[in-house]
């Protein structure tokens, strides 16, 4: 804590670029965010006993799935609501004592170790908020601010990682390897006997395990919903009641799509949800109308505006103001939440029961137009590889020069502005390649095309930022080059929190280097941290648009 009330600097709006003391800048309460530190503190708990239980047997998927959306739930605009944050933590006391009724007496006394974290009991929620307030629970535990900087940047991109495996797991994709690595990296961040230097290498291995859960959930996505195809996607409304879906989560929007069919309801996305339009088994919906509005953080206007039910999958959720009029109409699910909110239903069998919202949806006003228009996306790798050919010609013949990567997430800032101008500034030669919610700066700019080829490729979310690394990888092969950093690719990322941490982490474990990140560099990251991902990767800033652009040579 910092002054006795929180201390939060995991995103990039973080007050003052140094840290949130007194409340989030993303609407987070002290209480919350404390709440949230002692959730992370008891998974790391939970985390050392089912690693140690690992050794010899299996871990129950209860326990698999505690851990990734228990560090889910703590992602910036997840999770608001105290009571659900609670709940977790005692599930949490409560799978550690089945864990560790399971040890044995050797494995028991290897317990011993860990100090109170294994073995400390909370009763009241009184207690359970006294102790979120404790120092050790707390992010500044670690009086070394290298340390600390680091073990921060690893449970950040831990964070980012339970994220994407969570969605894989809905699709029933799970690999015990990647949660044994967040037990790893949960424990290593307890373990002062760690060294800069070891803990700079668990975030390099960190990034290798995001590379595998991007994969992995590429894998559950495609095998699901078949590979993203070029898709032009409405952005203006029908005359039909409609239903918004916003965060990431696609079996959801599947759910909601098959139960709302024949309903007189149509289904629109927001934000992250737009990439649901690239997927045939999505698509083939005739009630799945398009897309409602912009990024997250323009929630509070746009859902003003389309009168109909929103369902929150996940995160990205702004607190609304007290004179919202949406608020009786709002559903989360999964690790999202906010005080009373409504929760989608669940079936004995873990599928969700749409039916309160579809009902709710027949009630209400259809839309209110917002804009009208299309909108291109689906250049996931699949799709760009089989235009490979296309691209390559282009890139031979010099009319295409250069790729600029400007994947990542948008945010409220100005200075995000700087996004727009630089798309806008671009020399007609270059082509954008972009995944996650960062393209609502440039996507709907006319921006043209090269030879057919449009000049914004979207492959889709965040976690499609992993289609963006595959086409650079086939790139490299097929103009026979020793190391991705010569093909005529400018990285120039976008970042908000931390499913983003774990997308650059993954660039570095693939070597990519001279990435540019924007709008600011992280305030977890101590000096000299900084300076190790400057001096070995190049990492960097951004300045004004026209100074970058000559950095770039893109001019």
């Amino acid at each position: 804590m910092c002054n006795g009330k929180m201390f939060c600097y995991q995103c990039q709006e973080t007050a003052q670029g140094k840290g949130c003391s007194i409340v989030g800048v993303c609407g987070k309460k002290a209480e919350t965010a404390n709440l949230q530190d002692l959730l992370i503190y008891i998974t790391k708990s939970v985390a050392i006993c089912s690693s140690i239980l690992r050794r010899r047997e299996s871990i129950s998927r209860e326990v698999e799935r505690y851990l990734i959306n228990s560090l889910f739930i703590t992602i910036t605009n997840a999770n608001f609501d105290d009571e659900a944050i609670i709940a977790e933590i005692r599930k949490g006391l409560k799978l550690r004592e089945e864990l560790k009724s399971k040890l044995l007496e050797s494995e028991n006394v290897e317990l011993e170790k860990y100090g109170e974290i294994v073995s400390v009991t909370i009763n009241s929620d009184e207690e359970i908020l006294e102790y979120s307030k404790r120092k050790e629970v707390g992010i500044l535990r670690s009086e070394n601010e290298d340390i600390r900087s680091l073990r921060e940047l690893l449970t950040y991109g831990l964070k980012g990682m339970g994220a994407y495996a969570e969605h894989a797991m809905n699709l029933g994709k799970v690999d015990s390897d990647i949660i044994a690595f967040v037990e790893k990296g949960l424990i290593a961040t307890l373990d002062d006997t760690m060294t800069g230097e070891e803990l700079t290498a668990l975030v390099l291995e960190c990034g290798n395990y995001g590379v595998k859960v991007m994969a992995l959930l590429d894998e559950a996505n495609t095998s699901a919903f078949g590979n993203p195809v070029i898709t032009k996607v409405n952005i203006g409304v029908g005359s039909r009641p409609g239903i918004l879906i916003s965060g990431h989560d696609l079996n959801d929007l599947k759910q909601l799509l098959e139960q709302s069919e024949n309903s007189g309801v149509d289904i629109y996305t927001h934000s992250e949800m737009l990439p649901g339009h690239y997927y045939p088994e999505l698509k083939k919906y005739p009630h799945f109308f398009g897309n409602y509005g912009n990024a997250w953080w323009k929630q509070k206007e746009e859902f003003e505006k389309f009168n109909g039910p929103i369902v929150f999958t996940t995160n990205c959720i702004v607190p609304p103001s007290k004179e919202s009029t949406y608020q009786d109409r709002v559903f989360t699910t999964n690790a999202a939440g906010y005080p009373g909110w409504k929760r989608v239903k669940i079936n004995k069998d873990g599928s969700k029961d749409f039916s309160e919202v579809i009902e709710l949806a027949k009630k209400c006003k259809s839309p209110t137009e917002l804009e009208k228009g299309e909108i291109v996306g689906g250049f996931a790798h699949n799709q760009v590889l089989a235009l490979a050919d296309k691209v390559i010609e282009n890139v031979k013949s010099g009319a295409i020069k250069r790729f600029v990567v400007m994947a990542g997430c948008d945010g409220r800032m100005n200075s995000r502005n700087y996004y727009t101008e630089f798309a806008e500034k671009l020399p007609k030669d270059t082509v954008i390649l972009t995944a996650g919610c960062a393209k609502y700066k440039y996507n709907k700019l006319n921006l043209g095309e090269i030879n057919g080829i449009p000049r914004v490729l979207d492959a889709g979310q965040c976690n499609d930022s992993y289609s963006l690394a595959v086409i650079a990888l086939k790139l490299k092969e097929v103009f026979g080059l020793n190391d991705i950093n010569e093909l005529p690719i400018v990285y120039n990322i976008a970042w908000y929190e931390q499913k983003a941490v774990i997308v650059l982490l993954a660039l570095l474990y693939l070597g990519v280097k001279n990435i540019h990140l924007g709008p600011t560099l992280p305030a977890f990251l101590s000096p000299n941290v900084a300076k190790v991902l400057v001096d070995n990767f190049g990492i960097a800033g951004i300045g004004s648009v026209d100074e970058d652009l000559e950095k770039f040579n893109l001019r």
